[in-house]
């Protein structure tokens, strides 16, 4: 893989810079938000390691910017804060996982390996269900004319059940795709962002297209 490692503890950086190189990865590292950011945005990598606690611009604003940029690239955030709001904050953002300082080598090895793999969809231009319409790249959403405002993790259930439309999809199989390939929580969580999801894309314009399939999972259709 072409990775990209955003790390300001230089001897820890350059200790993973090493060992991924040892593994036949070609590492770029940036110390810094700014240089990061320009590196993450421009640089075409297959995967981001990205620290929270950076100088010039925290990670946070990293990922935030170049989620709006269209940047899709995994990001693996990488820091000493272990609260579960600092992970639901970076989730929210649109991180696609998060380890946390000291962590294991090899643990760091197989969670790259995991975000390549998910990475290797492509992404198609615009989902379409009905004139309901996903667009990727620019990270936007729309009801016909309407533009429908939603967050980092409500955008990806909603991706999820687009792609798969006409398709039963479990909870499960949303939450591998959509949170942290190592969560632990309630698969419950699904619920409420499908509940968030039909507040904003269905009720407001009187449809109904994220059928529940009871002990089964969800399926989008197109309304009638």
């Amino acid at each position: 893989m072409r990775l990209l490692l955003v790390e300001d503890e230089r001897p820890l950086a350059e200790m993973v810079r090493r060992g991924l190189a040892r593994e036949g990865h070609a590492v770029d590292v940036r110390h810094d938000g700014p240089s990061g950011l320009d590196a993450a945005v421009h640089g075409g990598y297959d995967v981001v390691i990205l620290d929270i606690m950076l100088p010039g611009l925290s990670g946070y604003r990293i990922l935030q910017q170049i989620r709006g940029a269209g940047v899709w690239t995994p990001v693996l955030m990488l820091t000493a804060k272990d609260g579960e709001y600092d992970e639901a904050d970076a989730f929210d953002l649109g991180a696609d996982d998060y380890l946390t300082k000291p962590f294991s080598f090899v643990v760091l090895l197989a969670r790259l390996r995991a975000l390549q793999r998910r990475a290797g969809d492509a992404r198609p231009t615009v989902l379409s269900v009905g004139d309901l319409r996903l667009d990727p790249a620019r990270h936007r959403v729309h009801r016909g004319d309407a533009e429908i405002t939603l967050t980092p993790r409500e955008f990806g259930v909603l991706e999820h059940l687009m792609r798969h439309a006409g398709e039963v999809v479990t909870k499960t199989d949303i939450l591998r795709a959509v949170w942290d390939a190592h969560y632990e929580g309630e698969v419950n969580v699904v619920e409420v962002y499908v509940g968030y999801l039909r507040k904003k894309i269905d009720a407001p314009f009187g449809t109904r297209s994220i059928e529940t399939l009871r002990g089964v999972g969800y399926r989008m259709v197109a309304p009638a």
